[in-house]
């Protein structure tokens, strides 16, 4: 990030990451799960990690799956904090900028409370945000109200060379949900490998497509890296219909 925003991809000084406890905005898709490694080899002390459960489609959220963040963070071995949709309000929200704003309410309220309950309070969240300023501007602005810093370190990298950190860190990646052209069903469930990466590549110079899936392209669950003990195992079915789909989990559990 720039300087003037506050927000960083550079590892917080010691002396700063050791005045309070570290949140991780945490969805189990592969941004905030790279943010989250990151921040752990970085050695932050990411004491809670924290879900937002949006109802319907979402400005400010990962969507798809939410639920299984409970076994991500039972594999990875910190303690979750789920946030329910009660008051996002997004339904009396007429700009996308509104409904974004209300989205954020009920994650800044608990955040604030964790930080009346973390050692030393809060000081700071990671955050996944790759290009969206639309997020990532929300993001600093409410760090600035709880006076907490903002750990991003894929904003404004490379997708490809993003990509190929997380496989060469050994990141086991499932696609969970399509929505673009050039997308189509047998993408569902399909593994994010090099192979995928450079298709990704062919469909960012045919169609736009971004190689994140920056833009809601698709959607990911990280099942398995070296942050975590133990991997996901996923049963599913596909839902396609015609031209967007997600996979419909049938089961879901942490294996050996």
């Amino acid at each position: 990030m720039t300087e003037d925003t506050g927000t960083t991809d550079d590892v917080p000084a010691a002396d700063a990451a050791g005045d309070g406890s570290w949140v991780s905005l945490f969805s189990g898709g592969k941004d905030s799960s790279w943010a989250l490694y990151r921040a752990l080899e970085a050695g932050l002390d990411v004491s809670r990690l924290v879900t937002v459960h949006p109802e319907g489609d979402s400005y400010m959220y990962h969507v798809p799956a939410t639920r299984l963040a409970s076994l991500a963070a039972e594999s990875i071995g910190i303690p979750l904090v789920e946030v329910e949709p009660d008051d996002f309000g997004a339904e009396d929200a007429e700009e996308s900028g509104a409904q974004g704003d209300a989205e954020l309410r009920p994650l800044e309220a608990a955040l604030g409370e964790l930080g009346s309950e973390l050692p030393g309070g809060l000081a700071g969240v990671t955050a996944g945000a790759v290009e969206s300023e639309y997020q990532t501007s929300r993001i600093e602005a409410m760090a600035d109200r709880l006076d907490a810093e903002v750990f991003a370190p894929l904003w404004q990298e490379d997708p490809r060379e993003l990509a190929d950190a997380m496989l060469d860190a050994g990141f086991e990646i499932t696609i969970i949900r399509v929505a673009a052209y050039g997308l189509d069903e047998p993408w569902l469930g399909r593994t994010l490998d090099r192979e995928a990466i450079a298709e990704l590549e062919e469909l960012h110079e045919s169609h736009g497509v971004h190689i994140l899936g920056e833009g809601g392209e698709f959607e990911t669950l990280v099942t398995d890296g070296p942050h975590m003990d133990r991997p996901i195992e996923l049963e599913y079915e596909t839902e396609w219909d015609g031209t967007r789909g997600t996979l419909r989990i049938t089961d879901a559990r942490l294996g050996e």
